[in-house]
Protein backbone atom coordinates (compact mmCIF):
# COMPACT_ATOMS: atom_id res chain seq x y z
CA UNK A 1 0.00 0.00 0.00
CA UNK A 2 1.20 3.49 -0.73
CA UNK A 3 1.05 5.58 2.42
CA UNK A 4 0.40 9.28 2.27
CA UNK A 5 -2.06 12.08 2.78
CA UNK A 6 -5.55 11.21 1.63
CA UNK A 7 -4.48 7.82 0.29
CA UNK A 8 -7.42 5.73 -0.84
CA UNK A 9 -5.66 2.98 -2.74
CA UNK A 10 -2.39 1.08 -2.94
CA UNK A 11 0.64 1.89 -5.06
CA UNK A 12 4.18 0.58 -5.25
CA UNK A 13 6.97 1.35 -7.66
CA UNK A 14 10.40 -0.12 -8.30
CA UNK A 15 12.95 0.79 -10.93
CA UNK A 16 14.87 -1.73 -12.98
CA UNK A 17 17.99 -1.10 -10.94
CA UNK A 18 16.19 -1.94 -7.69
CA UNK A 19 15.73 1.67 -6.60
CA UNK A 20 12.59 3.74 -6.73
CA UNK A 21 12.56 5.45 -10.13
CA UNK A 22 12.40 8.85 -8.51
CA UNK A 23 16.11 9.42 -8.95
CA UNK A 24 17.46 11.97 -11.36
CA UNK A 25 16.13 11.41 -14.86
CA UNK A 26 17.26 13.22 -17.99
CA UNK A 27 16.29 13.03 -21.62
CA UNK A 28 13.32 12.92 -23.90
CA UNK A 29 10.38 10.58 -23.53
CA UNK A 30 8.02 8.38 -25.51
CA UNK A 31 4.95 7.11 -23.71
CA UNK A 32 2.80 4.01 -23.88
CA UNK A 33 -0.35 3.81 -21.81
CA UNK A 34 -2.68 0.95 -21.05
CA UNK A 35 -6.20 1.29 -19.73
CA UNK A 36 -7.61 -1.95 -18.36
CA UNK A 37 -11.36 -1.98 -18.48
CA UNK A 38 -14.55 -3.82 -17.82
CA UNK A 39 -17.32 -4.24 -20.40
CA UNK A 40 -18.37 -1.12 -22.25
CA UNK A 41 -21.25 0.70 -20.55
CA UNK A 42 -23.34 1.66 -23.58
CA UNK A 43 -23.29 0.83 -27.28
CA UNK A 44 -21.58 3.23 -29.69
CA UNK A 45 -24.86 4.67 -30.93
CA UNK A 46 -25.92 5.51 -27.38
CA UNK A 47 -22.58 7.23 -26.73
CA UNK A 48 -22.97 9.14 -29.99
CA UNK A 49 -26.45 10.38 -29.11
CA UNK A 50 -25.25 11.51 -25.70
CA UNK A 51 -22.30 13.33 -27.26
CA UNK A 52 -24.60 15.20 -29.66
CA UNK A 53 -26.94 16.29 -26.88
CA UNK A 54 -24.02 17.45 -24.72
CA UNK A 55 -22.33 19.33 -27.57
CA UNK A 56 -25.55 21.14 -28.37
CA UNK A 57 -25.89 22.11 -24.70
CA UNK A 58 -22.36 23.48 -24.57
CA UNK A 59 -20.87 20.65 -22.52
CA UNK A 60 -19.31 17.24 -22.83
CA UNK A 61 -21.32 14.09 -22.40
CA UNK A 62 -21.66 12.36 -19.05
CA UNK A 63 -20.76 8.79 -18.17
CA UNK A 64 -22.79 5.83 -19.45
CA UNK A 65 -25.90 4.75 -17.51
CA UNK A 66 -24.00 1.75 -16.15
CA UNK A 67 -21.98 3.28 -13.27
CA UNK A 68 -19.09 0.90 -13.95
CA UNK A 69 -18.98 1.48 -17.71
CA UNK A 70 -15.99 2.96 -19.51
CA UNK A 71 -16.04 4.87 -22.81
CA UNK A 72 -13.28 3.67 -25.10
CA UNK A 73 -11.50 5.98 -27.50
CA UNK A 74 -13.61 5.92 -30.67
CA UNK A 75 -10.43 5.51 -32.78
CA UNK A 76 -9.04 2.53 -30.84
CA UNK A 77 -7.77 -0.35 -32.97
CA UNK A 78 -8.09 -3.96 -31.81
CA UNK A 79 -4.84 -5.85 -31.17
CA UNK A 80 -4.03 -8.81 -28.96
CA UNK A 81 -1.34 -9.13 -26.36
CA UNK A 82 0.81 -12.25 -26.51
CA UNK A 83 2.21 -14.66 -23.95
CA UNK A 84 5.63 -14.44 -25.64
CA UNK A 85 7.65 -11.39 -26.63
CA UNK A 86 8.43 -13.14 -29.92
CA UNK A 87 4.92 -12.49 -31.22
CA UNK A 88 4.25 -9.13 -29.57
CA UNK A 89 2.26 -6.57 -31.59
CA UNK A 90 3.74 -3.10 -31.97
CA UNK A 91 2.40 -0.02 -30.23
CA UNK A 92 2.89 2.95 -32.57
CA UNK A 93 3.04 6.42 -30.98
CA UNK A 94 -0.01 8.53 -31.75
CA UNK A 95 -2.37 5.57 -32.10
CA UNK A 96 -4.84 4.08 -29.64
CA UNK A 97 -5.48 0.36 -29.26
CA UNK A 98 -7.97 -1.93 -27.60
CA UNK A 99 -6.90 -5.27 -26.19
CA UNK A 100 -7.67 -7.87 -23.50
CA UNK A 101 -5.92 -8.69 -20.22
CA UNK A 102 -6.32 -12.30 -19.05
CA UNK A 103 -6.96 -13.16 -15.43
CA UNK A 104 -3.45 -14.59 -15.02
CA UNK A 105 -0.11 -14.24 -16.77
CA UNK A 106 1.63 -11.39 -18.55
CA UNK A 107 0.69 -10.12 -21.97
CA UNK A 108 3.34 -8.38 -24.11
CA UNK A 109 3.39 -5.53 -26.62
CA UNK A 110 6.34 -4.19 -28.57
CA UNK A 111 7.92 -0.74 -28.85
CA UNK A 112 10.54 0.23 -31.43
CA UNK A 113 12.62 3.02 -29.89
CA UNK A 114 15.60 5.09 -30.91
CA UNK A 115 18.41 6.13 -28.59
CA UNK A 116 16.84 9.52 -27.79
CA UNK A 117 13.45 8.60 -26.36
CA UNK A 118 12.12 7.15 -23.14
CA UNK A 119 8.92 5.21 -22.59
CA UNK A 120 6.21 5.52 -19.97
CA UNK A 121 3.56 2.80 -19.88
CA UNK A 122 0.44 3.36 -17.79
CA UNK A 123 -2.43 1.02 -17.00
CA UNK A 124 -5.80 1.79 -15.45
CA UNK A 125 -7.63 -1.32 -14.25
CA UNK A 126 -11.43 -1.56 -14.09
CA UNK A 127 -12.94 -4.98 -13.39
CA UNK A 128 -16.38 -5.90 -14.79
CA UNK A 129 -19.24 -3.99 -13.13
CA UNK A 130 -21.05 -5.82 -10.39
CA UNK A 131 -18.04 -7.90 -9.35
CA UNK A 132 -16.06 -7.71 -6.14
CA UNK A 133 -12.30 -7.25 -6.07
CA UNK A 134 -9.44 -8.12 -3.78
CA UNK A 135 -8.10 -5.06 -1.98
CA UNK A 136 -4.60 -5.85 -3.24
CA UNK A 137 -5.63 -6.79 -6.77
CA UNK A 138 -4.98 -4.31 -9.55
CA UNK A 139 -2.61 -3.92 -12.45
CA UNK A 140 1.15 -4.19 -12.82
CA UNK A 141 3.04 -2.66 -15.74
CA UNK A 142 6.61 -3.33 -16.84
CA UNK A 143 8.91 -1.86 -19.46
CA UNK A 144 11.72 -4.26 -20.42
CA UNK A 145 14.59 -4.17 -22.89
CA UNK A 146 15.46 -6.85 -25.43
CA UNK A 147 17.60 -8.69 -22.87
CA UNK A 148 14.69 -9.02 -20.45
CA UNK A 149 16.09 -6.40 -18.08
CA UNK A 150 13.56 -4.22 -16.34
CA UNK A 151 13.62 -0.53 -17.15
CA UNK A 152 10.85 0.17 -14.65
CA UNK A 153 7.88 -1.43 -12.87
CA UNK A 154 4.79 0.07 -11.25
CA UNK A 155 1.82 -1.43 -9.44
CA UNK A 156 -1.56 0.00 -8.45
CA UNK A 157 -4.21 -1.79 -6.37
CA UNK A 158 -7.85 -1.08 -5.55
CA UNK A 159 -7.01 -0.36 -1.91
CA UNK A 160 -9.01 -0.56 1.29
CA UNK A 161 -12.29 0.53 -0.28
CA UNK A 162 -12.50 -2.74 -2.22
CA UNK A 163 -14.62 -0.99 -4.84
CA UNK A 164 -14.09 -1.83 -8.53
CA UNK A 165 -12.80 1.36 -10.11
CA UNK A 166 -9.99 2.67 -12.32
CA UNK A 167 -6.53 2.46 -10.75
CA UNK A 168 -3.48 3.49 -12.76
CA UNK A 169 0.11 2.28 -12.78
CA UNK A 170 2.93 3.55 -14.99
CA UNK A 171 6.38 2.30 -15.91
CA UNK A 172 9.05 4.02 -17.97
CA UNK A 173 12.07 3.69 -20.19
CA UNK A 174 13.93 6.93 -19.61
CA UNK A 175 17.41 7.79 -20.84
CA UNK A 176 19.60 9.37 -18.19
CA UNK A 177 23.35 9.81 -17.69
CA UNK A 178 22.87 8.25 -14.26
CA UNK A 179 21.22 5.09 -15.58
CA UNK A 180 23.25 2.49 -17.41
CA UNK A 181 20.34 0.34 -18.67
CA UNK A 182 17.66 0.90 -21.31
CA UNK A 183 19.55 3.57 -23.26
CA UNK A 184 20.16 1.84 -26.58
CA UNK A 185 18.01 1.99 -29.69
CA UNK A 186 16.08 -1.18 -30.41
CA UNK A 187 13.06 -3.24 -29.45
CA UNK A 188 11.50 -2.85 -26.02
CA UNK A 189 8.48 -4.54 -24.49
CA UNK A 190 5.51 -3.41 -22.42
CA UNK A 191 4.20 -6.20 -20.19
CA UNK A 192 0.92 -6.03 -18.29
CA UNK A 193 -0.53 -8.40 -15.69
CA UNK A 194 -3.00 -8.61 -12.83
CA UNK A 195 -1.59 -8.16 -9.32
CA UNK A 196 -3.67 -10.68 -7.35
CA UNK A 197 -6.05 -12.59 -9.64
CA UNK A 198 -6.42 -15.45 -7.12
CA UNK A 199 -7.09 -13.26 -4.10
CA UNK A 200 -10.38 -13.32 -2.15
CA UNK A 201 -13.11 -11.72 -4.22
CA UNK A 202 -10.95 -11.22 -7.32
CA UNK A 203 -12.82 -11.50 -10.58
CA UNK A 204 -11.71 -14.45 -12.78
CA UNK A 205 -12.91 -12.71 -15.95
CA UNK A 206 -10.60 -11.14 -18.54
CA UNK A 207 -10.57 -7.35 -18.60
CA UNK A 208 -10.63 -5.07 -21.61
CA UNK A 209 -7.75 -2.66 -22.18
CA UNK A 210 -7.14 0.62 -23.96
CA UNK A 211 -3.53 1.17 -24.99
CA UNK A 212 -1.84 4.30 -26.29
CA UNK A 213 1.72 5.33 -27.11
CA UNK A 214 3.04 8.90 -26.97
CA UNK A 215 6.53 10.15 -27.79
CA UNK A 216 8.38 13.18 -26.44
CA UNK A 217 11.42 14.52 -28.34
CA UNK A 218 14.71 15.40 -26.68
CA UNK A 219 15.45 18.96 -25.69
CA UNK A 220 17.94 21.08 -27.60
CA UNK A 221 19.86 21.88 -24.42
CA UNK A 222 20.03 19.66 -21.34
CA UNK A 223 19.80 22.60 -18.92
CA UNK A 224 19.49 22.09 -15.16
CA UNK A 225 19.93 18.59 -13.74
CA UNK A 226 18.03 19.11 -10.48
CA UNK A 227 14.43 19.98 -9.68
CA UNK A 228 13.57 23.34 -8.12
CA UNK A 229 13.55 23.20 -4.33
CA UNK A 230 11.81 26.49 -3.65
CA UNK A 231 8.15 26.64 -4.64
CA UNK A 232 4.94 27.59 -2.89
CA UNK A 233 3.89 24.46 -1.03
CA UNK A 234 1.08 26.10 0.94
CA UNK A 235 -2.48 24.99 0.22
CA UNK A 236 -4.58 28.01 -0.78
CA UNK A 237 -8.21 28.46 0.17
CA UNK A 238 -10.40 26.48 -2.24
CA UNK A 239 -12.05 28.45 -5.03
CA UNK A 240 -15.42 29.84 -3.91
CA UNK A 241 -18.48 30.80 -5.91
CA UNK A 242 -21.59 29.36 -7.50
CA UNK A 243 -20.88 25.90 -8.94
CA UNK A 244 -21.36 25.42 -12.68
CA UNK A 245 -22.91 22.16 -13.82
CA UNK A 246 -20.31 20.18 -15.81
CA UNK A 247 -21.08 16.44 -16.31
CA UNK A 248 -17.99 14.25 -16.10
CA UNK A 249 -16.82 12.01 -18.93
CA UNK A 250 -16.65 8.21 -18.87
CA UNK A 251 -13.00 7.66 -19.86
CA UNK A 252 -9.68 9.34 -20.55
CA UNK A 253 -10.49 9.92 -24.21
CA UNK A 254 -13.87 11.42 -23.26
CA UNK A 255 -12.75 13.47 -20.24
CA UNK A 256 -14.71 16.68 -19.75
CA UNK A 257 -12.57 19.85 -20.02
CA UNK A 258 -12.57 22.18 -17.01
CA UNK A 259 -10.39 25.08 -15.89
CA UNK A 260 -10.21 27.23 -12.79
CA UNK A 261 -13.62 27.38 -11.15
CA UNK A 262 -16.23 25.43 -9.22
CA UNK A 263 -17.70 22.47 -11.11
CA UNK A 264 -20.71 20.39 -10.15
CA UNK A 265 -22.03 16.95 -11.09
CA UNK A 266 -23.79 13.98 -9.47
CA UNK A 267 -21.92 10.71 -9.00
CA UNK A 268 -23.47 7.32 -8.29
CA UNK A 269 -21.96 4.58 -6.13
CA UNK A 270 -19.54 2.59 -8.29
CA UNK A 271 -19.25 5.37 -10.89
CA UNK A 272 -16.03 7.01 -12.12
CA UNK A 273 -15.97 10.46 -13.71
CA UNK A 274 -13.13 11.87 -15.83
CA UNK A 275 -12.17 15.54 -16.19
CA UNK A 276 -9.15 17.20 -17.79
CA UNK A 277 -7.50 20.51 -16.89
CA UNK A 278 -5.10 22.29 -19.26
CA UNK A 279 -1.98 23.18 -17.23
CA UNK A 280 0.73 25.17 -18.98
CA UNK A 281 4.44 25.40 -18.21
CA UNK A 282 4.97 27.32 -14.96
CA UNK A 283 1.40 26.88 -13.74
CA UNK A 284 0.47 25.29 -10.42
CA UNK A 285 -2.66 23.14 -10.05
CA UNK A 286 -4.80 22.77 -6.93
CA UNK A 287 -7.96 20.69 -6.64
CA UNK A 288 -10.49 19.97 -3.90
CA UNK A 289 -13.28 17.40 -4.00
CA UNK A 290 -16.47 17.90 -2.02
CA UNK A 291 -19.26 15.39 -1.44
CA UNK A 292 -22.58 17.07 -0.69
CA UNK A 293 -24.99 16.01 2.03
CA UNK A 294 -27.20 13.01 1.37
CA UNK A 295 -30.99 13.22 1.17
CA UNK A 296 -31.43 9.48 1.67
CA UNK A 297 -31.79 9.65 5.45
CA UNK A 298 -29.24 6.88 5.90
CA UNK A 299 -26.72 6.88 8.71
CA UNK A 300 -23.27 5.40 9.03
CA UNK A 301 -19.76 6.06 7.79
CA UNK A 302 -17.84 4.96 4.68
CA UNK A 303 -14.14 5.46 5.34
CA UNK A 304 -13.00 5.49 1.69
CA UNK A 305 -16.10 6.82 -0.04
CA UNK A 306 -14.53 9.01 -2.74
CA UNK A 307 -11.18 8.59 -4.46
CA UNK A 308 -9.85 11.58 -6.42
CA UNK A 309 -6.80 10.86 -8.59
CA UNK A 310 -4.66 13.18 -10.69
CA UNK A 311 -2.87 11.90 -13.81
CA UNK A 312 -0.43 13.77 -16.05
CA UNK A 313 -0.78 14.14 -19.87
CA UNK A 314 0.89 10.73 -20.37
CA UNK A 315 -1.68 9.18 -18.00
CA UNK A 316 0.96 8.73 -15.32
CA UNK A 317 -0.34 8.93 -11.75
CA UNK A 318 0.58 12.07 -9.81
CA UNK A 319 -1.32 12.10 -6.50
CA UNK A 320 -4.62 11.07 -4.95
CA UNK A 321 -6.91 12.03 -2.07
CA UNK A 322 -9.60 10.08 -0.24
CA UNK A 323 -12.83 11.42 1.27
CA UNK A 324 -14.73 9.66 4.07
CA UNK A 325 -18.51 10.10 4.11
CA UNK A 326 -21.18 10.04 6.83
CA UNK A 327 -24.02 11.59 4.88
CA UNK A 328 -22.93 15.17 5.60
CA UNK A 329 -20.82 17.37 3.35
CA UNK A 330 -17.14 16.39 3.36
CA UNK A 331 -14.10 17.81 1.53
CA UNK A 332 -10.51 16.85 0.83
CA UNK A 333 -7.78 18.52 -1.24
CA UNK A 334 -4.94 17.06 -3.26
CA UNK A 335 -1.53 17.56 -1.71
CA UNK A 336 0.21 20.72 -2.97
CA UNK A 337 2.13 20.19 -6.21
CA UNK A 338 4.98 22.21 -7.76
CA UNK A 339 4.55 24.33 -10.88
CA UNK A 340 4.80 22.33 -14.10
CA UNK A 341 8.44 22.26 -15.23
CA UNK A 342 10.58 20.02 -17.43
CA UNK A 343 13.23 19.78 -14.70
CA UNK A 344 10.74 18.28 -12.23
CA UNK A 345 11.70 14.89 -13.72
CA UNK A 346 14.97 15.14 -11.81
CA UNK A 347 13.17 15.19 -8.45
CA UNK A 348 13.51 12.36 -5.96
CA UNK A 349 9.81 12.50 -5.08
CA UNK A 350 7.39 10.71 -7.40
CA UNK A 351 4.70 13.40 -7.18
CA UNK A 352 7.07 16.17 -8.20
CA UNK A 353 8.61 14.02 -10.92
CA UNK A 354 5.21 13.46 -12.51
CA UNK A 355 4.66 17.22 -12.97
CA UNK A 356 7.11 17.27 -15.86
CA UNK A 357 4.99 18.32 -18.85
CA UNK A 358 2.46 20.92 -19.86
CA UNK A 359 -0.79 19.62 -21.27
CA UNK A 360 -4.06 18.13 -20.04
CA UNK A 361 -3.98 16.79 -16.49
CA UNK A 362 -6.77 14.36 -15.64
CA UNK A 363 -8.89 14.50 -12.48
CA UNK A 364 -10.59 11.13 -11.99
CA UNK A 365 -13.26 10.80 -9.28
CA UNK A 366 -14.65 7.45 -8.10
CA UNK A 367 -17.47 6.94 -5.58
CA UNK A 368 -17.19 3.62 -3.76
CA UNK A 369 -19.92 1.06 -4.36
CA UNK A 370 -20.11 0.67 -0.57
CA UNK A 371 -21.86 4.04 -0.35
CA UNK A 372 -24.99 2.39 -1.76
CA UNK A 373 -25.17 0.01 1.20
CA UNK A 374 -25.49 2.84 3.70
CA UNK A 375 -27.00 5.71 1.74
CA UNK A 376 -28.78 4.02 -1.16
CA UNK A 377 -27.81 3.79 -4.82
CA UNK A 378 -28.93 7.29 -5.74
CA UNK A 379 -26.48 9.97 -6.90
CA UNK A 380 -24.40 11.97 -4.44
CA UNK A 381 -23.59 15.63 -5.19
CA UNK A 382 -19.95 16.11 -6.25
CA UNK A 383 -18.22 19.47 -6.44
CA UNK A 384 -14.69 20.01 -7.76
CA UNK A 385 -12.92 23.27 -6.89
CA UNK A 386 -9.98 23.86 -9.21
CA UNK A 387 -7.39 26.62 -8.95
CA UNK A 388 -4.49 27.48 -11.29
CA UNK A 389 -1.79 29.89 -10.15
CA UNK A 390 1.55 31.17 -11.43
CA UNK A 391 2.65 32.78 -14.67
CA UNK A 392 2.90 30.86 -17.92
CA UNK A 393 6.54 30.20 -18.83
CA UNK A 394 8.39 29.10 -21.93
CA UNK A 395 8.71 25.38 -22.53
CA UNK A 396 12.00 23.46 -22.42
CA UNK A 397 12.87 23.93 -26.12
CA UNK A 398 12.21 20.55 -27.71
CA UNK A 399 14.36 19.44 -30.63
CA UNK A 400 11.39 18.06 -32.53
CA UNK A 401 7.68 17.34 -32.07
CA UNK A 402 5.90 15.01 -29.73
CA UNK A 403 3.47 12.42 -31.09
CA UNK A 404 0.63 13.37 -30.89
CA UNK A 405 1.92 16.82 -31.71
CA UNK A 406 -0.11 18.72 -29.09
CA UNK A 407 0.07 16.35 -26.13
CA UNK A 408 2.57 18.47 -24.17
CA UNK A 409 1.20 21.89 -25.07
CA UNK A 410 -1.76 24.02 -24.04
CA UNK A 411 -3.49 25.72 -26.96
CA UNK A 412 -6.11 28.43 -27.21
CA UNK A 413 -8.54 25.70 -28.17
CA UNK A 414 -7.76 23.85 -24.93
CA UNK A 415 -8.46 26.96 -22.88
CA UNK A 416 -11.69 27.59 -24.77
CA UNK A 417 -12.81 24.00 -24.27
CA UNK A 418 -12.12 24.26 -20.54
CA UNK A 419 -14.18 27.44 -20.38
CA UNK A 420 -17.28 26.16 -22.18
CA UNK A 421 -17.03 22.42 -21.60
CA UNK A 422 -16.71 21.28 -25.19
CA UNK A 423 -14.04 18.83 -26.26
CA UNK A 424 -11.84 18.45 -29.30
CA UNK A 425 -12.47 21.92 -30.73
CA UNK A 426 -16.25 21.38 -31.02
CA UNK A 427 -15.85 18.25 -33.16
CA UNK A 428 -16.88 15.85 -30.40
CA UNK A 429 -20.38 15.39 -31.74
CA UNK A 430 -19.14 14.58 -35.24
CA UNK A 431 -16.62 12.01 -33.99
CA UNK A 432 -19.42 10.42 -32.00
CA UNK A 433 -21.71 10.33 -35.01
CA UNK A 434 -19.05 8.56 -37.02
CA UNK A 435 -18.39 6.05 -34.24
CA UNK A 436 -22.10 5.37 -33.78
CA UNK A 437 -22.69 4.54 -37.41
CA UNK A 438 -25.45 7.12 -37.92
CA UNK A 439 -26.41 7.58 -41.57
CA UNK A 440 -24.99 10.41 -43.63
CA UNK A 441 -28.30 12.22 -43.98
CA UNK A 442 -29.04 12.10 -40.25
CA UNK A 443 -25.47 13.14 -39.44
CA UNK A 444 -25.77 16.18 -41.68
CA UNK A 445 -29.08 17.24 -40.14
CA UNK A 446 -27.87 16.80 -36.57
CA UNK A 447 -24.49 18.31 -37.41
CA UNK A 448 -26.03 21.44 -38.87
CA UNK A 449 -28.07 21.87 -35.71
CA UNK A 450 -25.05 21.43 -33.47
CA UNK A 451 -22.91 23.85 -35.46
CA UNK A 452 -25.73 26.42 -35.42
CA UNK A 453 -26.03 26.23 -31.64
CA UNK A 454 -22.26 26.43 -31.22
CA UNK A 455 -22.08 29.49 -33.48
CA UNK A 456 -24.87 31.21 -31.55
CA UNK A 457 -23.19 30.43 -28.24
CA UNK A 458 -19.89 31.92 -29.40
CA UNK A 459 -21.65 34.95 -30.82
CA UNK A 460 -23.31 35.57 -27.46
CA UNK A 461 -20.02 35.10 -25.56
Amino acid sequence: MRAGRGTARGRTRAAGNGRFPNAVRVGAAAFASVVVLGPVGAPPAAHATADVRAAAAGGHRSAPQDPGGYAFDDAARRIEGTASTADAAELVPGRTYRSTLPASGKVYYRLELDAATNVYASATAVPPPGRTVSVIDGVKVYVEDGEGRSCDVDTASFGAAGSPHPVAASAMREISPRRSLCKEAGTYYVAVERVDPDGPGSSPDPWEMELTAVSEPPVESAGATSAPRDWNSATPRPVAGQPERRPGGAGFAHATPIGQGVWRDDIRPGQTLFYKVPVDWGRQLYATAELGSSASGGSGYVAAALDLDLYNPARGHVVDAGVGYDGGQKTESLAPLPPVAYVNRHAVGRQTGAMRFAGSYYLVAHLSAEVATTFGDGPVPLTLRVRLSGDVQEGPGYAGESVPSDVFTVTGGDRGAAADGTAGGDDTAFRALAAGGIGTGSALLVGLGVWTLIARRRADA
